[in-house]
């Protein structure tokens, strides 16, 4: 039998996994869709969530971030310093240093969408979901019997799961814990560029239809998302940013437009039994303040530390501490930006008082540290 299986294979999925096998725990991954996947996400990483990688021995490629940038349509600028660099990543690079780790380090990844976890007395056991299709098979996956499987490696007999299937997570709804996004939860659009970066900043173009992020992901590649309650293409959202859309208006995408949302999705605990629920799965309040996948690595290893402990209630405690101080200041940004009258002079308010602007971007970076 398993210590742990992961269900959801994108990063903090991984991370968990690694994070698993460096305590000497045997951990198997659940996931589908073969590597590496793409998501549409802003692609900065903290540095917080980029020391996390390299305690794991993972230190994807991508270009250094040394700020951010806030600009406004009416000229206002301000730019906060990250304590220390962070890197913008391409997600496809991102998961494919992930998965060339967790195959170095022996993880089995099982190619097929699991069922809703099934708790018995000492394990949760993992099937293969109705309708369930193998993926191609990815790096590691032939390892699938020999890791805690039935004789054709459909079936994972696990004393813990971590739940690490996104936003929308199937396991996080088959327990009881999902939350309704509310009416007004934003969604996000994302797209890349052929252009060579412009600075070392993720910029935040503020507009009427939301923000639009800038971030270097390679040299002679930028990554561009937008965030905003409206419904309309990505095109249509890019004119709200006159400059941004002037600037890109030169540059050839490089690839198709993806979407995520909607989020401000709540979970109504993080444990429940022998399942735990990380990264976006245990709850998301907003992409805007760009911490996402630093506090989902900091969730994952905070989960680990409980299964490693065999004690799965210390998660529940140990998710709000890392989260808190993550999510207080983005549900207030984002509260702000529901009302017009305030969201206009954010960028001003954040220009008139840099020393706060500065302090409140290093608060948020140092998420889950």
């Amino acid at each position: 039998m398993l210590d742990l299986a992961v269900v959801g294979g994108g990063p903090v999925g991984l991370v968990a996994a690694l994070a698993a096998r460096r305590r000497g725990l045997a951990v198997a991954v659940v996931e589908p869709r073969p590597a590496p996947i793409d998501k549409a996400c802003g692609e900065g990483l903290m540095p917080t969530g980029l020391a996390a990688l390299r305690r794991l021995g993972v230190d994807p490629e991508g270009l250094p971030i040394r700020g951010i940038r806030y600009r406004d349509d009416r000229g206002h600028e301000a730019r906060a310093v990250l304590p220390t660099p962070g890197r913008g990543v391409r997600r496809t690079t991102l998961h494919a240093a992930l998965t060339a780790a967790a195959a170095q380090a022996g993880i089995p990844v099982h190619p097929w969408a699991a069922a809703p976890a099934v708790q018995v007395a000492d394990r949760v056991i993992l099937r293969p979901g109705r309708g369930s299709t193998r993926a191609p098979c990815p790096p590691g996956c032939e390892a699938d019997t020999a890791a805690g499987g039935g004789p054709d490696g459909d079936e994972l007999h696990a004393r813990y799961v971590i739940a690490a299937d996104g936003l929308h997570s199937p396991q996080r709804r088959a327990l009881g814990l999902d939350v309704p996004s509310p009416a007004w939860a934003r969604r996000g659009l994302r797209r890349h560029y052929r252009l060579a970066p412009w600075g070392e900043d993720v910029e935040v173009h503020w507009g009427d239809p939301g923000e639009a992020y800038v971030t270097p992901v390679a040299p002679g590649l930028v990554g561009v998302a937008v965030l905003t309650a409206r419904v309309g293409s990505f095109e249509q959202h890019l004119t709200g940013f006159p400059a941004l859309a002037d600037r890109l208006a030169v540059a050839e995408p490089d690839d198709r437009v993806l979407g995520a949302g909607p989020f401000a999705r709540r979970s109504r605990a993080r444990v429940a039994g022998r399942v735990l629920l990380v990264g976006d799965a245990a709850g998301y309040v907003d992409a805007l303040t760009g911490e996402g996948l630093a506090l989902g690595f900091a969730q994952a290893e905070a989960a680990v530390a409980a299964v490693a402990a065999d004690r799965p209630s210390r998660y529940e405690r140990a998710w709000w501490q890392v989260s808190l101080p993550a999510n207080l200041p983005t549900a207030a940004l984002v509260a702000v930006t529901r009302v017009p009258g305030l969201r206009r002079h954010v960028v001003t308010a954040a220009t008139r008082a840099p020393r706060v602007f500065t302090s409140a971007v290093a608060h948020v970076s140092a998420a889950g540290s």
